[in-house]
């Protein structure tokens, strides 16, 4: 018997028996879908981080709010989520300020803020909800993948030790092979489960941070208004 044939990595999987083979298939699907997540939002807040910076500084720049305005809107899928915010609130302003000018009513500055306010924070948490997508998933395999794992490896570890019942001699060289295939699932949940907690984590810290900006200036942008409305 060629040992070190029995006992490779790709022998032990095709040899394991049917449930154990079904488990290693869900954490491998598992596995690719989270590295798919992981890369995808890795991406996705590198980019909100950036175009947040870039669109701070204008902002912070001194130009005219119009002008910015009318910017933010010409390209709203590339502008950012901060640069939609911003859209969001001078949209509402404006619009505001346009209907009692229209309707020659006199100006009720606090119903127009408080209506600007609510548009930024719609759009805060559109962009929160997009920004937050899939790290629940994320969540869910670094704390559920370790258990799939262990319930394959305890599964092969019961057909190993019943295989045993059918030989006269209960030797190490007889039950290796079914020991080791039952614990490559548990290896697997680790594979999967790891990445997908580390990267949880850091999306999540990274996401806050994002939010608290974004919340700074939902309430700078309200005092700047307010200004303006006087």
């Amino acid at each position: 018997m060629n040992v070190t044939q029995d006992l490779s990595f790709l022998s032990l999987i095709t040899n394991a028996h049917l449930i154990v083979q079904l488990i290693m298939a869900l954490l491998f699907v598992i596995s690719l879908t989270s590295w798919t997540y992981i890369f995808g939002k890795l991406f996705a807040i590198k980019s909100a981080r950036r175009l947040t910076v870039e669109f701070e500084k204008t902002f912070w720049a001194g130009g005219n709010l119009h002008a910015l305005y009318q910017n933010a809107g010409k390209d709203r899928a590339n502008s950012g989520p901060l640069a939609r915010i911003f859209e969001a609130g001078m949209g509402e302003f404006i619009k505001s300020k346009a209907t009692y000018t229209a309707s020659r009513e006199t100006m009720d500055t606090g119903a127009i803020l408080d209506s600007a306010r609510r548009a930024m924070k719609a759009a805060f948490q559109r962009e929160m909800d997009a920004l937050e997508s899939h790290l629940a998933f994320l969540a869910s395999v670094g704390s559920v993948s370790p258990y799939i794992g262990l319930l394959g490896t305890v599964w092969g570890i019961m057909n190993a030790f019943r295989g045993l019942a059918n030989v006269q001699q209960a030797t190490l060289a007889a039950v290796a092979p079914g020991i080791a295939e039952a614990l490559i699932a548990t290896a697997i949940g680790l594979f999967a489960a790891i990445p997908a907690f580390v990267a949880y984590n850091r999306f999540s810290y990274d996401v806050d941070r994002l939010a608290i900006r974004f919340e700074s200036f939902v309430e700078e942008f309200s005092n700047i208004l307010q200004r303006q409305s006087r």
